[in-house]
């Protein structure tokens, strides 16, 4: 069965069977005035997609046209990200801010054509003068200067003899079109900064909505994919392609954004939760930027799955978070290998087991998957289980640890707890208990005995001494994502470190990137900001448990 093709798809295969263009040619163009969000890597999947899928080519692109907000390190960020996702741009970096001079002299044609003329309007009065959705706006008093006086003060903006703000060069297109963006907008603004790729070379700045089609037009873009925002935009990209007589004209597709539930996105958000100090940097693993994506410890691949699982189309719908863990589970089960972690831990006594006795024990490193092999786990008499495994006055059907119940050791025996010790104030601080030789795991067990709990542990005599770190979701989802002034309702909850855990021996020797299922746990990831060597610090990436269903 033939697989249904998407809007997008459909479109490229008419333009190229009616030789409208000879391959395919896309971009990502992201602006430098932040980190990458998990709504953008659905738009570097797609752009890159296509142009793979046509046997085309690949283009990222800074739109770098706006110095007050960008930084470079924002750019080599960006750059990672794209990477990682498995965009390829081989040698095709570019930045808009290269083609500044060329931009210029399309500004001139403009102005020539009597299609741009200078303004001496405030930001407020343009905005005034604009119009409302129901209201046409008002001719820019002056909108009928000469073509030869524009071209004076255009000269005279880019000499830097005007402040900030004092002058404005407009298109001039329709102060009465139902489409406010058609009305004479900005397409040159004075800023006397410096650039982070240009230095001080320019005082005057294209705008986006003037830069964007030109820059796709100069690289030779033939599809510009963007999302649904930018659908009233389109009429002012066609016109600046074509009244600027661009010899290679893109076309503009608008698809839907990817929206997740009760997610901060919001670059200014993030930008506060970072100032603040709420969050640790752009790369917080509560965060659903792609850097703090990585660094929880999602994989390039199940992201992709995620937003092949949203699919491309032109309706606005959103994502549930469980989807995104959905994909990340669905990726690692497979393929990682589950050991034994211990996050809270209380001591477990075998009184019956020999003192100074070391033995090594079998263990499947992934049940589901048998070309990960085994390893040999060792065991002796001290322990450490999991306290919330033990419980002195269990309700019904607690199957694990209490006084007089059997339960399996992982890899191991039965074992039977007999009595607990505690300190001066109540607090359990070593189970003890007996265990049966004739249960160890593996060919000889003895079959007709049978427990309904089973508990994981470690080994007292080696296990490391590592910190974990659990997370929710940054917001309170009861309150919602921002409050009446516009604040992240933040939950208090977000992160608890764990940081007496005791792990299997060879965990300690975790680098960065490497993940684990810890058994019952979750799956975790040595995190690659503060891990040191032969001292790991995990994040848990996703718990073992989902309430999402795949429909």
């Amino acid at each position: 069965m033939e697989q249904s093709r998407h809007f997008i798809e459909q479109e490229i295969d008419k333009d190229l069977a009616e030789g409208v263009y000879e391959g395919v040619k896309t971009r990502f163009p992201p602006e430098p005035n932040g980190y990458l969000h998990i709504g953008h890597a659905k738009s570097i999947i797609l752009n890159y997609g296509m142009a793979e899928e046509y046997g085309g080519k690949f283009n990222l692109r800074f739109d770098d046209t706006n110095p007050t907000k960008e930084k470079p390190e924002f750019v080599e960020s960006i750059k990672e990200d794209v990477a990682w996702l498995g965009a390829d741009w081989e040698d095709r970096l570019f930045f808009a801010s290269n083609y500044f001079d060329q931009m210029y002299e399309y500004a001139l044609v403009l102005v020539r054509k009597g299609k741009a003329y200078v303004s001496d309007l405030s930001a407020d009065q343009i905005r005034e003068y604009r119009g409302t959705l129901t209201e046409p706006g008002r001719d820019d008093p002056y909108r009928t200067r000469t073509i030869e006086e524009n071209l004076r003060l255009f000269q005279e903006m880019k000499e830097g003899k005007y402040g900030d703000g004092e002058k404005v060069l407009r298109a001039r297109i329709d102060m009465a079109s139902p489409n406010i963006n058609m009305r004479d907008p900005v397409i040159y603004r004075i800023a006397h900064m410096a650039h982070h790729n240009t230095g001080d070379k320019w005082c005057i700045y294209p705008m986006y909505d003037f830069a964007h089609p030109l820059e796709d037009a100069i690289e030779g873009i033939t599809h510009s994919l963007c999302t649904l925002e930018f659908e009233d935009h389109r009429p002012l990209y066609n016109w600046f392609v074509k009244e600027c007589e661009c010899p290679h004209p893109p076309r503009q597709i608008e698809f839907a954004k990817l929206y997740l539930n009760n997610v901060v996105t919001g670059k200014r958000y993030i930008k506060k939760l970072v100032e603040d100090g709420t969050v640790d940097g752009w790369d917080d693993p509560r965060l659903v930027s792609i850097a703090g994506l990585r660094r929880r410890g999602y994989t390039p691949e199940s992201i992709r799955h995620f937003v092949e699982l949203c699919g491309i189309s032109k309706a606005q719908s959103t994502a549930e978070m469980g989807m995104l863990e959905y994909c990340i589970r669905e990726d690692l089960k497979p393929g990682v290998r589950r050991l034994m972690a211990v996050l809270n831990p209380v001591k477990l006594i075998i009184d019956n087991y020999p003192e100074g006795k070391t033995e090594l024990l079998d263990a499947l490193n992934n049940p589901e998957n048998e070309e990960l092999g085994s390893r040999k786990v060792s065991f002796s008499r001290e322990l450490y289980i999991e306290r919330e495994d033990f419980m002195e006055n269990p309700p019904k059907k607690y199957f694990r640890l209490f006084p007089g119940n059997e339960v399996r050791l992982m890899h191991a025996y039965f074992v039977t707890c007999t009595g607990v010790d505690k300190d001066e104030d109540g607090n359990i601080t070593c189970i003890h208990c007996t265990y049966d030789p004739d249960t160890k795991q593996g060919p000889e067990f003895r079959s007709d005995k049978k427990v309904k709990g089973t508990i994981h542990w470690v080994n007292a005599e080696d296990a490391v001494k590592v910190t974990a770190r659990l997370y929710e979701n940054i917001v309170d989802e009861e309150k919602g994502v921002y409050d009446e002034e516009g604040n992240v309702n933040l939950n208090p909850n977000s992160l608890k470190v764990c940081d007496s855990c005791y792990v299997e021996k060879e965990l300690g020797e975790a680098v960065a990137f490497d993940r684990f299922q810890f058994v019952r746990n979750g799956y975790f990831v040595a995190d690659p900001k503060d891990s040191m060597p032969g001292a790991p610090v995990f994040n848990r990436i996703v718990s073992l448990k989902s309430s999402f269903k795949l429909s």
